[in-house]
């Protein structure tokens, strides 16, 4: 297996929508295989396939949950429906995110406290669940990802100011910038 340097924020890959999935073949069992051996290695809890440079709708996950969910598992050419998303400030304490591709950095965001989640597995199989707390951030937060956003780009103002800061003192927004799992610090301390 392999592990992808990880892609950072300014990488045109993680600005533009991510194509459908067409074949369920041994290309995209093995993308998947790397993806999930990547994002251990990054110690990750998701990481969709634009951050690792290959634009298709697909992402892994790791993730102990409430939901009867396998903690391990992969969505390729997902959809979801979202609960109401609450109209009160993000908690900083209890909200904040955080994103490989924004390495370090964690920010609070309001999200919706459940998702329906519909989409295949690797083979082509059907999937259906929902997802609530925690699971649901997850699943919305890798979901954006196929959609060419990451989760500074939905911060409320205050927060999206910081994250422009720090996006401009780290360097990012520019094409090429990755860091590496096991080779590269890891910015998240783990």
């Amino acid at each position: 297996m392999t592990i992808y340097s990880i892609r950072v924020q300014g990488d045109p890959v993680l600005h533009r929508r991510a194509a459908e999935v067409r074949d369920f073949d041994e290309d995209l069992l093995r993308l998947v295989a790397d993806m999930h051996e990547t994002n251990a290695a990054a110690n990750g809890v998701g990481l969709a396939a634009p951050q690792i440079g290959v634009s298709l709708r697909v992402f892994v996950y790791a993730m102990d949950n409430d939901d009867g969910v396998p903690p391990q598992g992969v969505l390729v050419n997902p959809s979801l429906v979202l609960g109401k998303i609450s109209g009160n400030s993000p908690d900083p304490d209890d909200e904040a995110e955080g994103c490989l591709s924004v390495p370090g950095d964690h920010f609070p965001l309001k999200r919706a406290e459940w998702v329906r989640v519909n989409g295949f597995d690797a083979y082509g199989n059907k999937v259906e669940f929902e997802a609530t707390e925690w699971f649901a951030r997850c699943m919305q937060h890798e979901y954006d990802h196929l959609d060419g956003k990451l989760y500074v780009d939905k911060l409320v103002d205050r927060y999206k100011r910081k994250a422009r800061r720090s996006a401009k003192d780290n360097g990012w927004g520019v094409p090429g910038l990755s860091w590496t799992p096991g080779i590269d610090p890891d910015p998240f301390g783990h």
